[in-house]
């Protein structure tokens, strides 16, 4: 099964940044897509960003124009920088993969997450 490892998540004060890094290993034939989802307190989790192989990226309504999806060179690692971050930031940041292990068994996996804390 592919596997999501997630780092960069910690205690930054508003107005801060932040860089989240995923990278997805294991066997595996081809990623379709890479997110990032945010599940806040009280909130259903919602999409933050997402990169597709053809090479479109959508952002949600409440990090648009603030937070910034980046794919490496390899294609299996994404970056998510996140600016001018407030409180309304404050939640635990999931990595999400899409995929083909083969011609023919695709994959949904997902990161352990990773709390970003945004607090004065």
């Amino acid at each position: 099964q592919v596997q999501l490892v997630e780092s960069g998540g910690g205690l930054v004060q508003p107005g801060g940044s932040l860089t989240l890094v995923c990278e997805a290993s294991g066997i595996f034939f081809r990623i379709v897509a890479m997110a990032w989802y945010r599940q806040a307190p009280g909130k259903q989790r919602e999409l933050v960003a997402m990169v597709t192989s053809g090479g479109s990226t959508d952002y949600g309504d409440a990090v648009r124009g603030r937070f910034t999806m980046s794919r490496g060179d390899a294609r299996n690692t994404v970056y998510l920088q996140m600016n001018s971050l407030t409180p309304e930031d404050t939640a635990i940041y999931y990595c999400n993969a899409r995929g083909y292990h083969d011609y023919r068994n695709s994959f949904d996996a997902w990161g352990q997450g990773t709390l970003v804390t945004v607090s004065p």
